[in-house]
């Protein structure tokens, strides 16, 4: 209560405590309000102060400091009131002296307000509601946007810097790990006892199948190595045709002695 006697509006601003349905004296002048379709810019005073008294009346409090909230807008409901200088007549409209007008503004501020606190209060309730039903993705180890430098970034950086990731997904694939290929001489003999049973043998023959690139190439050194020292001999019919290995004449019979 001020010094001259009229009551203040500081209600403690904690309207976390439920009274019945009410979270605070504000609501429930706002549930007064809205039921009656009353315009929170002009309160009338007469009417809202007697239903908000008659509500009070039916109200049971838990202790004395939920109760003060109450307390104290109903006293400056009562101030108001009183303060009203004309009978009271619905048809004539409520007239307050500059003290108890400057108290009912600052009472139907304090009103708005809390409506639209409450207003924005439903609306992230319902916001909070439907992002429970969403799945966030998992945090990411991204860096924090004020330490990427983009101003410094360019199309050739870039392009790098994708290079740079593509080949190092390439190196994390699995290795595939090939066996020993036989040696040189190993290659030859193996050429020379198939030419044994026959007059002639294609290239191709050698190198097919599910062969590794190593088993091909030293099949390939064999042949040149069989050719230089003179124990076969090749010749292709066709540009870029098979290649045909035949052995040379008495190979057979030096093999034999």
């Amino acid at each position: 209560m001020s010094a001259d006697g009229a009551p203040t509006l500081d209600t403690g601003r904690d309207l976390r405590l439920r009274v019945g349905e009410f979270e605070g004296p504000f609501d429930l002048l706002l549930h007064l309000c809205r039921t009656n379709e009353i315009d929170l810019a002009r309160l009338p005073v007469r009417a809202i102060t007697d239903q908000y008294l008659a509500h009070l009346e039916a109200m049971e409090f838990r202790d004395l400091e939920t109760a003060g909230g109450y307390l104290v807008i109903a006293a400056t409901l009562i101030y108001l009131k009183s303060k009203l200088l004309v009978p009271p007549d619905e048809t004539v409209a409520e007239v307050l002296d500059e003290e108890g007008e400057s108290l009912r503004l600052e009472l139907e501020e304090r009103l708005r307000e809390y409506a639209r606190v409450k207003a924005l209060g439903a609306q992230l309730a319902e916001r909070e509601a439907e992002q429970a039903l969403v799945w966030g993705r998992p945090s990411s180890t991204l860096p924090a946007p004020e330490d990427v430098p983009l101003e410094d970034l360019s199309v050739h950086l870039l392009e790098r810097t994708v290079r740079r990731l593509i080949e190092e997904q390439l190196r994390r694939k699995p290795r595939e790990v090939e066996p020993n290929p036989p040696s040189i001489l190993e290659r030859m003999a193996e050429i020379l006892g198939l030419l044994r049973d026959t007059w002639s043998l294609l290239f191709s023959s050698l190198t097919g199948g599910e062969r590794h690139r190593s088993e091909i190439v030293v099949t390939l050194l064999a042949v040149l190595e069989l050719v230089r020292l003179g124990r076969i001999k090749t010749q292709q019919t066709e540009l870029f045709g098979d290649i045909v290995i035949e052995r040379q004449n008495g190979e057979s019979h030096a093999d034999a002695g």
